[in-house]
């Protein structure tokens, strides 16, 4: 199996399909990152998807999973355009993408299914939409299994906003914040090896823990179980002179995930159903 954007999740990715016996290819864009995938043992090379690809850098695998987020602009994802136009002469049988519940917009904490039609309000869930699009067309055309993981924020022990909190920097009054999704970065591993696997043929998945709560929530239980302050909170005309415009953009689209089908279909029991359990604190 190819894994194209070898990063964080990537690596964990890899290290399950490794424990199964399988072979991994490893793509990055980063020479310094290729070396390290391959001192952990995996084929890895460099690839950069800013320039066309050369179809035979990519060897003929039965799925692989594409992990490389958009450009930071524009409207659409031409990264993951150059890479199904270099696998059109051996396309894998099937392909799983990582998308973003950004696609779905703003429900005001609404619950959304698969069959909620996107409807993205940023440039962010656009790019993304307009991937898994791409996707879809590639799949008629060439008889791959397309495969689609709309992700909530993904998080981990490793990679928790700690900096921030140190930083005290604000966050919304509880009763202002919507409700947000997240998955430990873990879970969407066994999720992408499980999709690869047991995934149907063409369809989404909404993956994340099921324990919707808000941004300000999860601040909080991550400061009260690592013995750090509580950030400030903020009414909205304070976080509107305050906060960052990616944190504005994420604080005002809100939704909450049905994630029933990834747990039927895929067969994933979730190692850390909420921040709580990953953390290791009581509930």
């Amino acid at each position: 199996m190819s894994i194209v954007g070898c990063g964080d999740v990537g690596l964990r990715l890899a290290r399950l399909l490794a424990a199964d016996g399988t072979a991994v290819h490893a793509f990055t864009r980063s020479e310094a990152r290729a070396a390290a995938l391959a001192g952990a043992g995996f084929q890895a090379r460099r690839l950069d998807l800013d320039r066309p690809v050369d179809a035979g850098a990519l060897p003929a695998v039965d799925a692989l999973f594409h992990f490389v987020p958009p450009p930071p602009r524009g409207e659409g994802d031409p990264r993951l355009g150059r890479l199904l136009d270099a696998l059109a002469a051996r396309p894998p049988r099937r392909l799983v993408l990582l998308s973003t519940s950004a696609v779905y917009g703003d429900h005001r904490g609404a619950l959304v299914t698969e069959d909620t039609p996107p409807r993205p309000a940023g440039a962010r869930g656009r790019r993304r939409l307009d991937a898994e699009r791409r996707l879809a067309a590639f799949a008629r055309a060439s008889g791959t299994e397309a495969v689609i993981l709309r992700v909530g924020g993904i998080y981990a022990r490793d990679r928790l906003p700690l900096e921030r909190l140190r930083r005290g920097e604000p966050v919304l009054r509880p009763e202002l914040a919507p409700p947000t999704n997240r998955i430990h970065a873990d879970d969407l591993a066994a999720v992408c090896r499980a999709a690869a696997l047991r995934g149907r043929p063409g369809a989404v998945y909404n993956v994340c823990d099921g324990s919707a709560s808000s941004m300000t929530e999860y601040f909080y239980t991550i400061a009260d179980c690592l013995g750090l302050p509580r950030p400030p909170a903020v009414d909205w005309a304070e976080a509107e002179r305050t906060m960052s415009p990616g944190m504005l953009a994420y604080l005002r689209e809100s939704r909450r995930m049905d994630n029933r089908r990834m747990l039927a279909e895929l067969g994933v029991r979730l190692r850390y159903p909420d921040l709580r359990t990953a953390l290791g604190a009581p509930a």
